[in-house]
């Protein structure tokens, strides 16, 4: 493979994902300074009053990163004696482009997007109706400027200074559809934006969401290496729903807070390919054979199980935004300078024999910093199996991507 792969890192205890702030990190996180009401009313989740008050604890960082903002900010007898209110605002600073903006995911997604207080300019590309999109989130109270940009002309001036590219284009599944029957046409998809974003913003951090995962992101590699601008260190395949869905279904089944619980999901994005590490649990759980192949189970066909649910009628849209913006925010902390952040996503690794595998690991300003190896080691039989069994169908997806950029290099 071309350019060099991340560094393996061997830890011996895992990292909880949304790890809690210190003062420290949140400084790194977001500048902050200190206003009267004259200036800043309100910011999405922070309501700018006497205090820091979070009106809701269930964000990506979770409740004891909202106490340690609350804890960072001095007393107001020592931070002022006068009559008005101070106020905290995060400084935003990076421009993230959606590309696909007007769909399930896309919408979603921009509108969680909007509210992050690293992001000050939102660039929302689709080939058809984005302007009202754009339109609608504009008119929430959050820093970030929202731009809209519509059709091939259009995308390039999209991508322009842009710090984080977010694919969910393509088309979604439907009801009796496989990752693989979406192959045909998304693949083109992916090549087509990733073959823009090598010209106009080849620096950013790409995050591929548009299925299959476990082929458009060996595609996305194959064309950045064409363009000659390949750095396996910003190309990410978004695998933290597979994790947002593990640390759910765990935290239900065993009456667990669910701030606490990490999960690490290794392998791909689809099926078997799916592999939560449920003996690598934090907290340490006990789970019975019984429960350790239910929950796996579940977790793999957990995208079907909405599918279903929704009966035609859409996929796993909402969840999928949730946790693809979970994974901006660590991307934007981390390259804003957070030195303690940890996800799980698919990349280009030497972890297994396989070029490109989804495990944790730790993003830096650069892009991917380390692959966490420690997760691979010392696992059950079932899970050894099972890593086995997901290797054929993972790496016959990978050549399929190979194939089908290098096909369409040789044909242009």
């Amino acid at each position: 493979m071309a350019a060099a792969s991340a560094t393996t890192l061997s830890v011996g205890s895992a990292m909880t994902f949304g790890s809690i702030l210190s003062s420290k990190s949140l400084s790194n996180t977001c500048a902050v300074k200190y206003n009267t009401r004259n200036y800043l009313r309100s910011f999405s989740g922070l309501k700018a009053e006497a205090f820091v008050r979070c009106e809701s604890e269930s964000s990506f960082l979770g409740r004891e990163s909202a106490a340690a903002l609350r804890q960072s900010i001095p007393p107001k007898a020592q931070i002022e004696k006068q009559r008005f209110l101070n106020h905290v605002q995060p400084q935003a600073s990076y421009k993230v482009a959606i590309l696909g903006a007007a769909g399930g995911i896309g919408q979603s997604l921009a509108l969680l997007i909007k509210m992050s207080p690293l992001v000050s300019s939102l660039h929302l590309y689709d080939i058809a109706n984005v302007k009202g999109v754009a339109a609608d989130l504009s008119h929430c109270n959050t820093p970030a400027q929202v731009v809209d940009f519509t059709g091939a002309s259009e995308l390039a001036n999209c991508l322009k200074g842009v710090d984080v590219v977010v694919i969910p284009a393509g088309v979604p599944r439907k009801p009796g559809m496989t990752r693989d029957d979406l192959f045909n046409i998304n693949a083109n998809i992916v090549k087509g934006l990733v073959e823009a974003v090598a010209d106009n913003c080849p620096d950013a951090f790409i995050h591929i969401i548009s299925n299959p995962v476990n082929s458009t992101v060996p595609i996305a590699a194959e064309v950045l290496k064409q363009k000659g601008v390949y750095d396996p260190k910003k190309l990410f395949g978004v695998t933290t729903l597979d994790v947002v869905r593990a640390n759910t279904f765990i935290a239900q089944k065993k009456n667990l807070r669910l701030v606490d619980v990490d999960v690490p999901v290794v392998g791909g994005h689809a099926g078997i390919t799916i592999l939560p590490l449920l003996s690598k649990t934090k907290p340490s759980t006990t789970f019975t054979e019984e429960e350790v192949q239910e929950l796996t189970v579940r977790i793999q066909n957990a995208g079907t199980e909405v599918v279903e649910a929704k009966a035609g009628a859409g996929s796993a849209t909402l969840s999928m935004a949730y946790a693809a913006a979970r994974f901006v925010e660590s991307s934007l902390r981390a390259i804003d300078g957070d030195a303690d952040v940890y996800e799980c996503t698919y990349v280009e690794s030497n972890l297994t024999e396989l070029p490109f595998f989804a495990s944790r690991v730790k993003l830096g300003r650069n892009g991917v910093e380390a692959l966490i190896s420690s997760d691979l080691n010392g696992l059950t039989e079932y899970e050894q199996k099972a890593l086995e069994a997901l290797k054929p169908e993972l790496k016959a997806s990978i050549e399929k991507g190979i194939a089908y950029a290098q096909k369409e290099a040789v044909t242009a």
